[in-house]
């Protein structure tokens, strides 16, 4: 049979329409069925290592297709900066610019399935990302992907609080002027100090529920809260890994961010993909569980 390629367009609206079916599914899903209990195993350093060098690979190997997907966020992070600066929330702009820590592991989901299907030996597109939408799946994914976005929400009351209790009310005039007070009076301190703990609470919430639950969810039916078990039970099985793993996307994220979001483009998919790998070493394929 003569099989005809569709414009992405066409593509796109059959994915989404096919996926009411799936999240009506997916509400069932949420409980999860597969049955049994998902085994996880020890990780250490050296396994971060090769997470990211198999990361690199599927992003060299995907690369067109994955900047077509991942060139929002640096536009979406610009459009952020703009708005904190143009809106009297200049001091806001750190905690929006840090939230794509937090809500990183969802906008990775589209890649844990290219490393997916590029694992089986699958012919992989861009569109293959968004084949996400059509699996029974979903529907945990986007009530864990809300999760988030929820702690993200709290976390900007807090900044907003902790400005408010250190360097505010008053919101600040320039960039400059800021920096200024920040770096050289002690409410500027204070609020650094408090800012920073608080975000570090946030973060390693967000690390702990997070680190394999996306990936776990994107490749097998177990539904929401064994996902989020399975994640923290590898987090207390192996914290320091765990810790050195939250360690790296920040400074990654980082390096995204102070090249004017540009950065992000080449880290955010080499950070989904290694997530992945990262996954399949921390949790025994169902295939291999006794």
């Amino acid at each position: 049979m003569v099989q005809t390629i569709g414009n992405p367009l066409s593509w796109i609206a059959q994915a989404f329409g096919g996926s009411a079916q799936g999240i009506s599914t997916g509400v069932q899903e949420l409980g999860g069925a597969e049955d049994g209990q998902v085994q996880i195993r020890d990780i250490d350093l050296s396994h971060l290592k090769e997470a990211l060098s198999k990361g690199r690979a599927d992003f060299l190997a995907l690369r067109t297709d994955v900047i077509f997907i991942v060139v929002i966020y640096p536009i979406v992070g610009l459009m952020l900066t703009w708005f904190a600066l143009n809106n009297q929330v200049l001091y806001l702009l750190f905690p929006l610019v840090s939230g794509f820590a937090l809500l990183g592991p969802v906008a990775a989901v589209g890649l844990y399935e290219m490393s997916r299907r590029r694992e089986q030996r699958v012919k992989t597109g861009w569109g293959d990302g968004f084949r996400v939408v059509t699996s029974p799946s979903i529907f945990p994914i986007l009530v864990l992907g809300g999760f988030l976005a929820a702690i993200f929400f709290v976390w900007m009351i807090c900044a907003h609080f902790i400005y408010g209790l250190t360097l505010g009310p008053g919101t600040p005039d320039s960039i400059s002027g800021f920096l200024q007070d920040a770096l050289t009076t002690f409410p500027g301190w204070m609020m650094i100090l408090v800012g920073s703990g608080v975000g570090f609470v946030f973060a390693a919430v967000v690390l702990a529920i997070s680190f394999v639950s996306f990936p776990l969810l994107v490749d097998r039916s177990v539904g929401l809260p064994v996902a989020v078990v399975t994640s923290l039970n590898i987090a207390k099985r192996n914290p320091r890994t765990v810790a050195a793993w939250g360690a790296i996307v920040v400074a990654l994220l980082s390096i995204g961010v102070i090249t004017l979001f540009v950065g992000l483009i080449f880290v955010l998919p080499i950070l989904g993909h290694a997530t992945w790998h990262l996954y399949r070493q921390a949790v025994v394929p169902l295939s291999d569980a006794s």
